[in-house]
């Protein structure tokens, strides 16, 4: 079968100690599981229809879980098909500032591990690797495998929070400053829908991390199960660093919000102290432009001097006023 290869990761054949046996085709699959004490580990990348029934047929997949695994979009899940297990985890990787998400769906038996990336997903090499570098808990088999590339998906989201960390505390100078900036609760709301996001892909985790360390006693061994404790833990951790970005940005969202209502108060205070310093010769110069015969002081010389007198003494008073009030 020709396959394009950058839909083949990976495809190797170890044996029952842990050791890299070497690269297969597709068509040797079913020759290399049919040797006693072998397994299989196969990495794609966004496969084809005819390359996921081709790798059903060679594992026996239940086809339930091939047609899940060719439709991404799949919720967090893991889902037992006879001997063997399906999980579909979601990935995410930080571009440009903002989350990309991925899935990777997983197919777990006894003497095979089949990873398929969708979307936003670093490669599996390093997860890999770390495994042949340990041939002696690799010779746990495919569960091992399996540990590592959910620990690899996990250890992936703590630096995206720990980056959002970051880009809040540079956010912290625009939201105190005098100036109100729309791009900066835009950004806040930005990152508080990302996170949320991101706190749904991690959450059925744990669930499915339960199961792998309580359940499958024909799948998973019992010397990996720490592992996966293991990983609980981190999950655990991501998620409880997600909560507390998530009440931070609110925080911060709030205090923006907070600060500009106090800015437009102040702005309304002063022109409000304007205003009511304008009003008093306003109100004065109001009454001498009627065109009355009798009004005080109309025909003496000096009226109109004491009337400016008198008004710039009023607004001089208003003025000390509002200025101690801090209307001004």
């Amino acid at each position: 079968m020709d396959t394009p290869a950058p839909m083949v990761a990976n495809c190797v054949a170890y044996d029952a100690h842990g050791n890299r046996l070497r690269k297969i085709t597709l068509d040797e699959i079913s020759d290399v599981l049919s040797e006693p004490d072998t397994f299989v580990w196969v990495g794609l990348v966004e496969p084809d229809e005819p390359l996921l029934e081709k790798m059903g047929e060679e594992f026996g997949l239940h086809e339930l879980a091939v047609e899940d695994a060719h439709n991404a979009h799949q919720r967090p899940k893991i889902e037992a098909y006879g001997d063997s297990l399906f999980i579909v985890a979601q990935t995410a990787q930080l571009i440009g500032g903002n989350i990309a998400f991925g899935e990777t769906h997983i197919f777990l038996g006894n003497r095979y591990l089949l990873t398929v990336r969708h979307g936003a997903s670093l490669s599996y090499a390093p997860a890999r690797r770390s495994c042949e570098q340990t041939p002696a808990h690799l010779a746990c088999g495919p569960s091992y495998g399996l540990y590592s590339v959910l620990d690899f998906i996990v250890d992936n989201f703590l630096p995206i929070v720990e980056e959002f960390k970051k880009e809040l505390q540079a956010l912290e100078q625009d939201i105190f400053a005098e100036a109100y900036k729309r791009d900066t609760i835009k950004r806040l709301y930005d990152m508080q829908r990302e996170l949320l996001t991101l706190k749904l892909a991690v959450a059925p985790l744990q669930d499915i991390l339960n199961q792998l360390v309580r359940l499958h006693p024909n799948l998973i061994r019992d010397e990996v199960r720490p592992y996966f404790r293991d990983v609980h833990d981190h999950v655990s951790r991501v998620s409880d660093a997600i909560n507390s970005m998530r009440e931070m940005l609110t925080a911060a969202m709030n205090v923006n919000l907070s600060l500009i209502t106090v800015r437009q108060n102040e702005v309304v205070k002063r022109l409000a102290g304007w205003a009511a310093l304008l009003a008093a010769p306003t109100l004065l110069a109001s009454w001498y432009g009627m065109n009355f015969r009798h009004m005080p002081e109309l025909d003496n010389p000096l009226a109109y001097p004491v009337m400016i007198a008198v008004t710039a003494s009023i607004c001089g008073l208003l003025f000390v006023v509002l200025r101690r009030a801090k209307w001004l």
